[in-house]
């Protein structure tokens, strides 16, 4: 089996005959370990039939095994004190779980167990339907992530990313046992799957302990490439008559996640809606009080991204909201930040990154993010070394390149009467 050690020293990788890899981080002085199962595909691999059905998967892996019920599956963690989570993400799946070292081959092997060992069955099929068809409603209640969910779909109204990850009510409704088998039978391949662990772990022991239960697995085709996606900035209105606030995100594309000018990204994130010092919180809150919160956020894939700005107010004051956001995006294009701006971002960013990777559940998560998105480990020093070669003018070029008025989507879900926007409104 192929073995690499990172210059990191605590990192090693192997790769079974196979192909499912293998990456561990030991932790001096832990006394637990974190482990992760991972599908390097999400919902972006689903088609519009399919919408939602990485996310129902993930639901029913926990309704019980050829080995295990849904009932011995929980109380089996609970007795080795366990933690398990999962999540379905746009471009991967996560399966996770925490314990003590001397109880991580059991967590294990629970996690893998129902990875491997579903049961579809119908029963459980139609009552995790109403689970998740509560779980939709709850979205559709919520004015924000209504919000979140139209710019989605208007952005990348070519691609699956447009999609909400829960799927609709009509794709959740049409799952059935022979579709679940079928999708699932594609995806939880070895090839489309990383085990991860950081904490009180020995590499080897590790290997040897997952070459026991998932070597034995055929490797599977591989996934096909993903199809080019393009985006479409575009003014989107909706009417939600239940609210009392306008909720508004104003986007922009950006860099995806492994461009060599993603740190540039982050820093005009930060200075631009990262937190309270930040520009936009500065001005449309605090020196003119038209919001309770506005902040950015960056939303990177493998080969597409955006920057999204976010905030809630009086149907009366959202023409002032967006036209206070444009005034600061032009700050952005027209003038290098300050060194004194550039400095704190630096330090508010690397100070994010590390305090980030404190435990060994982050440290997990990391190992495999890293080799999803990047193929390779970066470490810290390598991180904030990459942070710390942004300048000024590498900000200044990316706002220009980026935040320009045909690039500008805004996105309004507000109750009746909300103000209506045109293009000539998003001049920045």
């Amino acid at each position: 089996m192929p073995k690499t050690l990172n210059r990191s020293l605590a990192v090693e990788t192997t790769v079974l005959p196979n192909g499912l890899k293998i990456i561990t981080e030991s932790m001096p002085g832990a006394r637990s370990l974190s482990l992760g199962l991972w599908l390097r595909s999400g919902s972006r691999r689903e088609t519009a039939a399919e919408n939602g059905i990485s996310h129902f998967i993930e639901h029913m892996l926990f309704k019980g095994t050829e080995r295990r019920s849904t009932q011995e599956i929980a109380r089996e963690l609970d007795t080795i004190g366990g933690y398990s989570d999962a999540f379905t993400g746009k471009e991967i799946v996560s399966f996770n779980a925490k314990a003590l070292d001397e109880h991580a081959a059991h967590a294990f092997e629970i996690l893998s167990d129902m990875m491997l060992r579903p049961l579809f069955r119908e029963d459980d099929l139609e009552k995790e339907k109403g689970v998740v068809l509560e779980e939709i409603k709850m979205d559709l209640d919520s004015a924000e992530s209504q919000t979140h969910e139209l710019f989605c779909k208007k952005f990348w109204k070519e691609d699956a990313l447009g999609w909400p990850i829960l799927g609709t009510p009509k794709t959740v409704k049409s799952f059935h046992p022979k579709m679940l088998r079928e999708y699932w039978g594609r995806h939880y391949a070895p090839g489309n799957m990383l085990i991860t662990a950081a904490g009180k772990v020995k590499h080897a022991t590790f290997v040897k302990m997952v070459d026991a239960v998932m070597g034995g697995m055929k490797p599977g085709k591989a996934l096909p490439g993903l199809p080019e996606v393009n985006v479409f900035p575009q003014i989107a209105m909706k009417t939600k008559a239940s609210i009392e606030q306008a909720q508004v995100c104003i986007a922009a594309p950006s860099y995806p996640m492994g461009h060599a000018k993603r740190f540039g990204c982050y820093l005009l994130n930060t200075i631009l809606g990262g937190g309270m010092s930040s520009r936009l919180f500065q001005n449309i809150r605090e020196r003119h009080g038209l919001v309770y919160n506005i902040s950015s956020e960056l939303s990177l894939y493998r080969d597409t991204g955006a920057m999204a700005i976010y905030a809630g107010t009086s149907p009366g004051t959202l023409r002032r909201v967006v036209m206070g956001v444009m005034e600061e995006l032009r700050g952005m294009k027209n003038g290098p930040v300050s060194a004194e701006e550039l400095r704190r971002s630096k330090d508010n960013l690397k100070a994010s990154v590390v305090l980030g990777l404190e435990s060994a559940s982050s440290r997990m998560s990391n190992l495999a993010r890293q080799d999803i998105f990047f193929g390779r480990f970066w470490d810290l020093d390598e991180t904030i070394a990459a942070i710390e070669a942004v300048q000024a003018a590498d900000i200044q070029e990316i706002a220009n390149t980026f935040l320009k008025p045909e690039n500008i989507a805004l996105t309004v879900v507000g109750p009746a009467g909300t103000e209506k926007f045109t293009r000539r409104d998003l001049a920045c």
